[in-house]
């Protein structure tokens, strides 16, 4: 019997204008599933996704709504998405955001479903028939192409996957990368690619306080990288970090910075017209490349053994392999000029060009969210799914939050405001009546029952517990806050126990 038979079939018993809680037996189709019970009066909410997006989404939802009852679906068996696999291992109080999603998580009218792949395990049709709205927050999970020859070279990687690889993400442990060479270049000047360029240049006695795995951190040991260049397309007005992430690069220990005066042509001329958080920003990389430091600086620089710096005015036009054509030895860059002004300049090629020798490549040009299922819209330009204040198009009951609402743009602060707004308006249609409430929806207790006929077993929010405990448990004992599980299995296997 097919999903929405078996629905039609058993909600046509139920009585949905009333609010006591009645028992159905399930058809045949459910088989070792024969009873379940549900409240009429609750609407039901799915969430994809328990990174930020996913959970402020939900936070705000039981706020605003004091009946609604949350399930968030999980692909992996670990929550909070970005915050685990994506911040930097030496920024932990960006990571005290997990206090409040644990506290979301724990709430009543919450429930955390991990170890579901939606699009695989269980379809978002499947979701749709289950719950009175889907709201979509999985995020940005593919890379932007450089669509440069070379870039499939070794020794070239997306940030994307480079981060999770010393974040533990499970399925970028097998990266291993070569930091065998004395240069690196970063292409993108966001604060990921400020993040890389830190952690590989960081002295290792910072790194080994934080929860960096440890298969990055034996590997960090043995690097011989020394300088690191951060390359961006556009002029310093238009660099896309923020000054935190700036002044860490500054202030790093045992570093010193190698600028382009050049590059700075006019820029400080331009300072005063600039917003107050794009001034700060931008009289600190003048200040660090024009100005003659003062003899504490110099003497902290004369001392120093790693460089890093910004690069303007460049885009990447192909990855130069060495003799043997088989790994990175270098990148050809052309050189560009601007057309406009302020934060809309526009890039325009020079016609020349420049040559950098290095040995490792990482691309930070941004992230890309992926299509989840065929029944869902998606704009494969954007790369988003294409919605109203959070609202999916054409489709009623389909909501979507974060990056796959905006692209991957802004920090964690921008996505709880873009999340609260999703959840506002999935609240604003139920009240107006434009999402219908009323009928009766099972929720979690069919769709758990289809994934266990399946063969697929969530882990709940006190599965993860264990996880975490161990972790906690194994990170004490090396002087860490953690060392993470870094497998799928081994999860499940903790998470079991």
């Amino acid at each position: 019997m097919s999903f929405r038979k078996l629905m039609f079939t058993n909600l046509r018993l139920w009585s949905s204008g009333r609010s006591s809680v009645r028992m159905i037996r399930f058809h045949n189709g459910l088989k070792g599933f024969r009873k379940a019970s549900f409240s009429s009066c609750s609407p039901k909410v799915c969430i994809v996704g328990s990174g930020p997006a996913g959970f402020y989404t939900a936070q705000q939802l039981i706020k605003a709504h004091q009946d609604v009852e949350v399930d968030l679906y999980e692909r992996l068996p670990v929550p909070y998405g970005l915050v685990r696999f994506g911040v930097a291992p030496d920024h932990p109080e960006v990571k005290n955001v997990i206090n409040t999603f644990t506290q979301t998580a724990k709430h009543s009218r919450c429930s955390f479903y991990g170890n579901v792949n939606v699009g695989k395990d269980i379809s978002v049709e499947e979701l749709r028939q289950a719950y009175h709205a889907v709201v979509l927050s999985y995020g940005a999970d593919g890379n932007r192409s450089m669509g440069v020859p070379g870039e499939d070279l070794a020794g070239v990687y997306s940030a994307k996957d480079f981060v999770g690889w010393y974040n533990g993400l499970p399925c970028c442990q097998g990266l291993s990368p070569d930091l065998s060479c004395e240069t690196a270049v970063i292409l993108g000047q966001g604060n990921v690619a400020l993040d890389i360029a830190r952690i590989l240049l960081s002295p290792l006695d910072i790194l080994k306080k934080t929860d960096i795995t440890q298969p990055a951190l034996e590997a960090l040991m043995k690097s011989q990288v020394r300088r690191v260049l951060i390359i961006g397309r556009r002029g310093p007005i238009q660099v896309a970090c923020t000054i935190k992430e700036l002044r860490e690069m500054v202030n790093l220990p045992d570093t010193k910075p190698e600028m382009v005066e050049a590059d700075f042509e006019g820029v400080a001329d331009s300072i005063k017209d600039l917003p107050r958080p794009r001034k700060r920003l931008t009289e600190l990389m003048v200040k660090t490349a024009l100005e003659i430091p003062g003899e504490k600086e110099r003497e902290r620089r004369n001392k120093a053994s790693r460089v890093w710096g910004l690069r303007f005015f460049r885009s990447p036009i192909e990855v130069l392999a060495d003799p043997n054509n088989n790994r990175t030895a270098g990148i050809r860059l052309a050189v560009n000029s601007l057309e406009g002004s302020g934060e809309g300049a526009r890039a325009v090629l020079t016609g020349e060009v420049e040559d950098v020798r290095c040995g490792l490549v990482i691309s930070s040009i941004g992230y890309k969210s992926l299509p989840i299922d065929p029944s869902v819209p998606f704009d494969p330009q954007k790369a988003i799914v294409p919605n109203t204040m959070g609202r999916v198009h054409q489709t009623a009951g389909l909501y979507c939050s974060g990056w796959l609402k905006t692209g991957p743009t802004g920090v964690i602060a921008t996505t709880m405001n873009n999340s609260f707004d999703t959840a506002r308006s999935l609240v604003e249609d139920m009240v107006s009546g434009s999402l219908d409430v009323s009928p009766a929806k099972p929720g979690s207790q069919i769709i758990t029952a289809l994934l266990e006929k399946r063969g697929v077993k969530p882990v709940t929010f006190s599965d993860w517990e264990k996880i975490d405990s161990v972790e906690i448990r194994r990170g004490e004992s090396n002087g860490k806050p953690r060392e993470k599980i870094l497998t799928v299995q081994e999860m499940l296997q903790v998470a079991r126990a």
